[in-house]
């Protein structure tokens, strides 16, 4: 089975104020006008797990992240509207932890100390980044696998 999870994927270092202002494709003014068409978000993320239904147990127990509907009248996640990086990083960073590690998860939340107090009470380590960023507030924990996850409350 393959776990879906509709996300948000952020990076720490590229997420800022600037990032809503960043230069768009314009069309071509050059013979015939032309359109060029753009996604309009993560439809899904697909990865590899050693134990799927577990996994996603976890992230809906703990993050609220349900996972692709099975069936009639069930609903996928629906995450608020906001800002997204997209960012690929150079294949040596030590920013995802491990070497191995070939993605982060970026997760946007409305109340990053009332996430981490929940996750805590789960007995899920988090490390809270002291740092205040122009762009908001970060912190840092892993899913069961070691995936890591990164927290993220936009500053206002």
């Amino acid at each position: 089975m393959r776990l879906v999870l509709s996300i948000a994927v952020g990076i720490l270092s590229l997420v800022s104020a600037a990032a809503a202002e960043m230069p768009r494709a314009q069309p071509s003014t050059q013979g015939t006008e032309s359109h060029m068409e753009r996604v309009d978000g993560i439809g899904g993320f697909f990865f590899r797990s050693k134990s799927p239904k577990v996994l996603a147990k976890w992230y809906a127990d703990h993050l609220g992240i349900t996972t692709t509907p099975t069936k009639d009248g069930d609903q996928p996640w629906q995450q608020a509207a906001g800002p997204t990086a997209f960012s690929p990083f150079p294949a040596d960073t030590k920013y995802f932890g491990r070497a191995e590690q070939m993605f982060m998860l970026n997760f946007r939340v409305k109340d990053l100390d009332a996430m981490v107090v929940q996750l805590r009470r789960a007995g899920i380590s988090v490390e809270v980044d002291p740092q205040a960023y122009p762009y908001g507030r970060f912190a840092r924990t892993h899913d069961p696998e070691g995936n890591p996850i990164e927290l993220w409350q936009p500053k206002e």
